[in-house]
């Protein structure tokens, strides 16, 4: 019994990063209306921001984090004002191919300056750890996910009681109808994307933390995001958080019970894709 609990404890855990980049791959396709394929490398630049904090500026990544938050803001704004405007209103398939070649050309301009070498990060609660009776939780997973929570509950609080929130939302319903009654469709999407970019720059910052910083970091991240937002519905925010427990704990359990679980947790999110697509089409033929 200890086994289970402790092995839906760390999955648990695991989800509070995971529902950190799929808030951000969310507001991207709810609110601005784009699939973006480069979200991994938003969550990529994070990690070695977080890592050069620590290797080279002696600072804690964690201590690091509003800046590093803020430095991807600035990138995916950038971004977006270069790039992804220009294709707002292009066919799907034009938008997908400019994010997938913006994530080609971050990927690479890591390797060419960073090496391919993973890189990572020493904190002083590197092998710290909590004890509930037979419970054992990792210092820094707790921390990490003590982080994702608040800032998921800071981006709840800001969507649904702000004036900028209400905006996001309305513009996400109706850009047509939101232009009318005077919203700056193009501010928001720009900052809709900027904090989209920062949310994957923070989850990258708890992932050199947990794991490390590599120029192809951001890939199994971005990944298993898709399966979320696929899983709670595109755009639905509120339903990435119920999907990213449902997908870590289902890999906390496949690991800890499946012989060679590693090496199935990859398909176990790919499953749930399928099966969510099925019961989603049999819903709609209802």
């Amino acid at each position: 019994m200890e086994l289970f609990i402790q092995t839906l404890v760390n999955g648990l855990l695991q989800s509070g990063i995971y529902a950190l980049v799929a808030s951000g791959l969310a507001l991207a396709v709810g609110v601005v209306g784009i699939v973006n394929f480069a979200h991994g490398e938003y969550l990529m630049i994070g990690a070695f921001l977080a890592w050069a904090a620590s290797a080279m500026l002696g600072v804690d990544p964690l201590l690091a984090l509003p800046i590093v938050a803020l430095a991807v803001f600035g990138v995916g704004a950038l971004t977006y004002r270069t790039t992804i405007r220009h294709v707002l209103l292009a066919p799907e398939l034009n938008q997908m191919l400019l994010t997938f070649g913006v994530s080609i050309l971050l990927q690479n301009l890591a390797l060419m300056w960073m090496g391919g070498n993973t890189r990572s990060v020493t904190t002083p609660y590197q092998a710290s750890s909590l004890s509930l009776g037979e419970i054992s939780i990792g210092g820094p997973k707790a921390i990490a996910f003590a982080f994702a929570a608040g800032i998921l509950a800071a981006l709840y609080a800001v969507l649904y009681r702000t004036t900028l929130g209400r905006q996001m939302r309305a513009v996400a319903q109706n850009r047509r109808g939101a232009q009318l009654i005077g919203i700056n469709v193009d501010r928001v999407y720009l900052i809709a994307f900027g904090v989209s970019c920062g949310l994957a720059a923070v989850a990258g910052t708890l992932a050199a933390v947990l794991l490390f910083a590599s120029p192809t970091v951001g890939l199994v991240f971005a990944l298993k995001a898709f399966a979320i937002i696929v899983m709670a519905g595109l755009g639905n925010l509120t339903g990435v958080l119920w999907a990213s427990v449902v997908l870590g704990v289902s890999e906390a359990l496949v690991q800890t019970y499946v012989p060679s679980g590693g090496g199935w947790s990859d398909a176990v999110f790919f499953l749930m894709i399928f099966l969510t697509l099925v019961w989603r089409s049999f819903r709609g033929a209802r």
